[in-house]
């Protein structure tokens, strides 16, 4: 692997390849001192065209965790236009012998160029382009998913290596959505049943040809799906124009009419079964798409996908740039 731009760039044995290590990664961060030797002289760029404090922070940690040196740069608010400024940015890291660059940008794309234009000869991994894809948080929602839903009750630490058999409902503002973009193409590829759920006017045009089945009434599809996993994406306002999601602007008339046809509330955490979980991969629209109470609730692993973004970070920056697999035991 030497990008990970898509999460349709793994396949099913890259996939548990990468959840495999992050497992390994997340049983050494028990441990008192957390960091490995692994990463130690590498250089981890973290370039990011976009706000996101938690991925960035994610990423820092695990670079750090590995012994990687790290640096953070913010190219926000640059006067240059997006392929100038990318270009630019990329030749000077390359100069600075950046090993791997985690790119966050809001074009659609923009990582790929950067890892196939001949910028730089460093490993690119990409935290978020525009509404095309963001597959660390695939692969840590996938990760958090198999850790609830797939180990053995009687041997905790034998966890299955796949999702067959395990259905999971994404719900909310799937068009401007690269967390559901990524999922869908992750959870499928891993043998997960996938159902999306939004209003008619928050499903991209060509939705029908992705691995999923895609559904209107959320209400319905808890009874007909009986998911193992709820996902519930944030309403992205700031993507939805000046009115944002107060006025629902062509998307939906209203906040209150969103949350009653496509907030998880308390009446529809009762509709799942006793083993289902609930995902959101942050920050959430609290009274929006998801109440307090749901957010709050003991079967809510929404700190957990946080906690497991680093482990599997730690995966990708390993499995990208280690030279020799160590032995993480």
């Amino acid at each position: 692997m030497r990008h990970l731009l898509s999460a349709a760039d793994l396949d099913r044995a890259q996939a548990v390849e990468v959840l495999d290590a992050a497992a390994r990664m997340a049983a050494t961060q028990s441990r008192e001192i957390k960091k490995l030797p692994t990463l130690r002289g590498r250089t981890v760029v973290n370039l990011f065209f976009e706000d996101s404090t938690r991925t960035r922070i994610s990423f820092e940690t695990a670079a750090k965790r590995l012994s990687a040196d790290v640096i953070n740069f913010s190219a926000k608010g640059s006067s240059l236009s997006k392929g100038e400024s990318l270009k630019d940015t990329a030749q000077t890291l390359q100069a600075m012998g950046a090993d791997a660059v985690v790119v966050r940008h809001p074009a659609s794309g923009a990582p790929h160029r950067l890892a196939h234009a001949g910028w730089v000869g460093t490993s690119v991994v990409n935290a978020g382009d525009g509404t095309h894809q963001h597959p660390t948080q695939a692969l840590l929602d996938a990760f958090t998913i198999r850790r609830h839903l797939k180990a053995d009750t009687a041997h905790p630490e034998a966890i299955g290596n796949d999702l067959d058999g395990v259905t999971v409902v994404i719900v909310g503002d799937v068009l401007h959505s690269r967390v559901a973009r990524s999922n869908v193409q992750l959870l499928h590829t891993l043998g997960a049943r996938v159902v999306i759920v939004a209003p008619p006017t928050l499903v991209p045009v060509g939705a029908h040809t992705w691995p999923c089945e895609i559904a209107y009434d959320l209400d319905q599809a808890l009874v007909d799906h009986q998911p193992d996993a709820v996902m519930m994406l944030r309403v992205q306002r700031e993507r939805m124009g000046s009115g944002g999601a107060s006025a629902g602007p062509g998307f939906f008339p209203s906040p209150l009419e969103y949350t009653r046809s496509y907030g998880l509330d308390a009446r529809r955490l009762r509709m799942l079964s006793e083993r289902a979980i609930v995902l959101h991969p942050g920050p959430m629209n609290r009274g929006l798409e998801i109440s307090a109470e749901a957010a709050d609730s003991p079967r809510a692993v929404i700190l957990e996908q946080v906690a497991n973004g680093v482990a599997v970070r730690m995966a990708v920056l390993y499995l990208l740039l280690a030279k020799e697999r160590e032995t993480l035991a």
